[in-house]
């Protein structure tokens, strides 16, 4: 059984159960927890409703002289597959356990950017946390990148894989602030790679970042000119370079194995040859992982956004110009297969458009 297998096995199983699983204590909730599971939208306390979430309702309240994010779990979660019917459960599981990490001195600076849990209960479905007074990522600048990859450092350090990256999960109120964990599942640094074990060394931090967000944020930025482009992804893949040399030193000194800190240090070897090389030559190659996995990401979610399509747009021309490029980089198919993979994804995109 693999390590996701396992994974989902037991999280059914406690779903099964009927079993609780409570943060905080009910008599510190600002409204009685009877009201916060009620809570549709028209309520006078009510400040903003977000209608985008794919997991739980989203609601900005304003209740006991102050502003909460509240999270109300779907009967249905958009998301159609396994990881997305547990994610609400796996939500309240990580906040639990950063909850303890937060406390623990080896952690809590890194661990500013991630938001904190005043209560949550899986049973009554209802999870609430101080509003984040904040914007989305826009442009990604330096400051916004080390607080990013700190975070990510101490996450992965306690044994916390974060899966979905995207730009509805960052957050910027002067500090980056990370706020829906139910993607982000428990691994063990020292022997696996991320919470899939050894079997997908692929997966990494810095690529769930990239994948997830980063490169889709360097598509405008592409239409203004490559050098723009270039020296973002230069800043980036800098910063992302120092982490994992931290990583692989902190891994290392408590005995990590031979394989992961090898895995480690092929990834940082072809980061430092492109960025002292062929800088170019590194951006295609990982804009190409980064579009196509989340271009899947989105097809197997049947969660696909205009976002969607613009990445499609991008792989049919990275196709159609630098094929050739593309395969002295990276394993890929025929072009013929690729641009009939690519109308084909087209369409099903069309047929999976999540709407608010």
């Amino acid at each position: 059984m693999t390590p996701e297998q396992q994974r989902h096995r037991n999280q059914l199983a406690f779903v099964a159960s009927g079993a609780e699983l409570e943060i905080g204590e009910r008599a510190d909730c600002p409204l009685p927890l009877e009201q916060l599971v009620a809570t549709t939208g028209t309520e006078p306390y009510m400040r903003e409703y977000f209608s985008g979430g794919l997991t739980a309702h989203v609601y900005r309240i304003h209740a006991g002289g102050r502003d909460w994010t509240l999270k109300r779990a779907r009967e249905r979660c958009k998301v159609q597959n396994l990881d997305g019917q547990t994610s609400f459960l796996n939500e309240i599981q990580r906040r639990a356990e950063l909850r303890a990490l937060k406390r623990d001195p080896r952690f809590a600076t890194g661990l500013r950017a991630i938001v904190d849990t005043h209560y949550a209960s899986f049973r009554h479905g209802v999870l609430l946390s101080p509003w984040i007074d904040g914007e989305p990522v826009r442009t990604w600048d330096e400051r916004q990148l080390v607080e990013l990859f700190e975070a990510l450092l101490a996450l992965l350090l306690g044994g916390l894989f974060e899966w979905d990256l995207c730009p509805g999960n960052t957050l910027d109120d002067g500090q980056i602030r990370l706020f829906d964990f139910g993607y982000m599942y428990p691994f063990d640094p020292l022997r696996q790679f991320n919470s899939n074990g050894t079997a997908t060394p692929e997966f990494h931090a810095a690529e769930r970042f990239e994948t997830r967000q980063f490169f889709a944020h360097l598509l405008p930025l592409e239409r203004q000119g490559d050098r723009l482009a270039l020296a973002a992804f230069d800043t980036e893949k800098r910063i992302a370079l120092e982490t994992y040399r931290r990583l692989r030193s902190e891994l290392d000194a408590r005995g990590a194995s031979t394989t992961v800190v090898d895995w480690l240090s092929d990834i940082i070897t072809g980061w430092q040859q492109g960025l002292n090389g062929d800088l170019d030559a590194l951006y295609l190659r990982e804009a190409w992982r980064s579009h196509w996995l989340d271009l899947q990401d989105d097809l197997d979610g049947q969660t696909c956004t205009a976002a969607t399509f613009s990445r499609i747009d991008w792989l049919e021309q990275a196709v159609r110009e630098r094929y050739h490029d593309l395969q002295l980089l990276v394993s890929v198919e025929a072009a013929e297969t690729l641009q009939t993979k690519l109308r084909n994804a087209r369409r099903m995109a069309r047929q999976w458009q999540v709407t608010a």
